[in-house]
């Protein structure tokens, strides 16, 4: 009989937002006329921006011809959409990035995991403590952790806690990684990190030869122009870090699909025999193997972001989840709960009020107020006793759910 990868079996109850999938089918069937609202997943809802439409539309009537059907494309992207991003994300920015480095894929959720693929399983990896589950997850999947424990911690991870009372912002690490992941804006917490914060990153991970995996997927929702966008804004940041970017929250394409990871020209790792390789060469080597590339399709939309009309459009989107964000900040600061994030991403983490525990006060909001969030402990140990509040739904929905909140 054919064997399982039993490392599977080493997961939690399940990945986080499946669960809540769960409870939601069971209580929706319990109860069929509640009009639930959902500030869980994080999930854009408003309309893709006209000018990646319009692009779109015309890349298919370009499939429909003999002169512009496109079947198999580059797996590294199109240049055209490479050249755009490292323009306009980058180098405008003064981050020494060109569209050589720059892999076009389906979801910087599938990068994050499928970078594993060119790293060694004996790294030593740190992640935040609450976290992203996937970082988790992913390493559980590939066999570089051991069992959990009872708070849901496996072993072989080093786990960074961030919470109110160290401002959300993880301490370097007391004992040696190879690895880490870094998320800004934060996601769950919606913190964000200054220049001298991530410089301070940048100058340890090269002093102990240390690959940041730094996802900015949030990058868009930064509001302060004296924040980073960007690792490679830091110097010395080529030299130590992969960066995942989307366009699934700033443009909407959580449904379409596309996504890039910048990966350095010279970025080095080591080999079995001691000697280093270029991870570009593995990377492209893995796409180029594992991966058929986005649609042309979906590459022209995402093209349009960066004309004059696409960035119109989707600051007005970034603009309208932004003050969604403000109205839950404000409503919940009013309603006497302890509030962080929501100023520079679209995460609002806030306290449990009574000393509820993270799922007991999902339920609670899910029963009583029919409004989905996510628990705290869902992104690990540290996030128990906090839970997550998306803003990415529309103003009608966001009011009225702050409204039933309140009124508990």
């Amino acid at each position: 009989m054919v064997q399982v990868n039993s490392n599977y079996l080493k997961l939690k109850a399940g990945y986080l937002f499946p669960e809540i999938a769960r409870r939601i089918k069971s209580f929706s069937e319990a109860n069929p006329d509640a009009a639930l609202i959902r500030l869980g997943i994080g999930d854009v809802t408003e309309p893709l921006p006209l000018a990646c439409r319009n692009a779109m539309k015309v890349a298919i009537d370009e499939m429909g011809t003999f002169t512009g059907f496109h079947g198999y494309g580059p797996e590294q992207g199109y240049d055209w959409l490479r050249e755009a991003i490292a323009k306009h994300d980058f180098q405008t920015k003064g981050c020494q990035i060109n569209a050589e480095e720059i892999f076009v894929s389906d979801g910087s959720k599938c990068d994050s995991s499928n970078i594993l693929d060119i790293l060694g399983s004996s790294n030593r990896i740190a992640v935040t403590d609450p976290v992203y589950p996937v970082y988790v997850d992913s390493n559980v999947m590939a066999g570089r952790t051991g069992d959990a424990n009872q708070s849901g911690r496996y072993a072989g991870l080093s786990y960074l806690p961030i919470n109110a009372e160290n401002g959300f912002a993880a301490k370097i690490p007391s004992e040696p990684v190879d690895l880490i992941y870094l998320c800004f804006p934060n996601n769950p917490t919606g913190a964000v990190a200054t220049r001298a914060q991530l410089q301070e990153w940048v100058n340890y991970a090269r002093t102990n030869n240390v690959l940041i995996l730094f996802d900015a997927a949030y990058e868009a929702f930064i509001q302060n122009p004296d924040l980073p966008h960007s690792i490679y804004e830091i110097e010395g940041a080529r030299e130590c870090a992969i960066e995942f970017r989307s366009f699934s929250k700033n443009a909407g394409f959580t449904g379409t699909r596309c996504a890039f990871t910048v990966v350095p020209k010279g970025l080095k790792g080591k080999s079995d025999d001691g000697s280093d390789v270029e991870l570009w060469n593995l990377w492209n080597r893995r796409q180029s193997t594992k991966f058929n590339g986005v649609s042309y399709i979906i590459q022209r939309g995402a093209e349009a972001v960066y004309s004059a009309q696409g960035q119109g459009e989707i600051n007005a989107l970034v603009s309208f989840y932004m003050r969604n964000a403000a109205i839950i900040r404000r409503e919940l600061t009013a309603a006497g709960i302890e509030v962080h994030g929501g100023e520079h991403a679209p995460y609002v983490w806030l306290k449990t009020p009574d000393d509820m525990d993270s799922w007991g006060f999902f339920d609670h909001l899910l029963h009583n107020a029919h409004v989905v969030g996510t628990p705290g402990s869902g992104f690990g140990a540290a996030g128990e006793g906090y839970f997550r509040l998306s803003a990415f739904n529309s103003r009608v929905n966001v009011d009225e759910a702050m409204r039933r909140i309140r009124a508990l």
